[in-house]
């Protein structure tokens, strides 16, 4: 059992980028109720947090990527790898929590936060050019990438309320291996990985076409 440290809204600001107009990865944490629940599809910039969105529509936003979480301890390690303070949100994460192995979490487990909502891990978040112009660091995505610490999005499955300080148990974990960190590796740097990926059911049907689309490199004869 974990806690929600604090939960997290966007607040648009110009995209350092300039890819996009905005951008919602300013994340702050905010005090009282947030109503959570199911966007819909991905396109139109909704997600699971009421008084947050997406700007990149085609990227971000819809079922599958609702709300987006990530550790406190990985937040903290980073932090001592950079050599700066990393706030809650920084990440651009809607919950920030404590005392759960967000990265080690398998696709399809299920969280109850707060005795209302119940989540469910979908996939890891992939770093964009975004992130890295909002960190301000050069090398950010790949940095990030190596480490494979990723943080989890996740569906809604049960609306309700959520505020920081609520409980969060783990209700039911799949049977299968496939965690957070590994399907991460599998859709950057580790393709080989790709195939395991399909254990894992409720991952999103986009990553699933790239798991089954995944042919290996010919072996070259000597």
């Amino acid at each position: 059992m974990g806690s929600l440290l604090s939960v997290n809204i966007g607040r648009p600001r110009p995209d350092p980028g300039k890819r996009h107009a905005l951008t919602g990865i300013d994340k702050r944490p905010v005090a009282g109720l947030v109503a959570v629940r199911a966007p819909g599809p991905k396109g139109t910039g909704a997600v699971g947090l009421a008084g947050d969105r997406a700007y990149d529509v085609d990227h971000h936003g819809g079922d599958d990527q609702a709300v987006y979480a990530y550790a406190r301890e990985d937040l903290d390690g980073w932090a001592r790898e950079l050599g700066r303070e990393l706030a809650d949100g920084t990440f651009g994460e809607n919950l920030t929590t404590s005392g759960l192995d967000v990265n080690g979490a398998l696709i399809g487990e299920r969280w109850r936060v707060g005795g209302q909502v119940l989540l469910e891990v979908s996939c890891p978040r992939i770093p964009c050019r975004t992130f890295q112009d909002w960190m301000d660091r050069a090398g950010w995505v790949r940095l990030f990438t190596e480490r494979a610490l990723p943080g989890a999005y996740l569906r809604v499955l049960e609306p309700g309320e959520i505020t920081a300080g609520d409980e969060v148990v783990v209700e039911h974990r799949p049977d299968h291996e496939v965690t957070v960190a590994f399907a991460f590796r599998a859709l950057t740097r580790e393709r080989h990985l790709l195939p395991a990926l399909l254990a894992a059911d409720a991952l999103p049907e986009e990553e699933k076409d790239t798991a089954r689309a995944y042919r290996p490199a010919a072996t070259l004869e000597a």
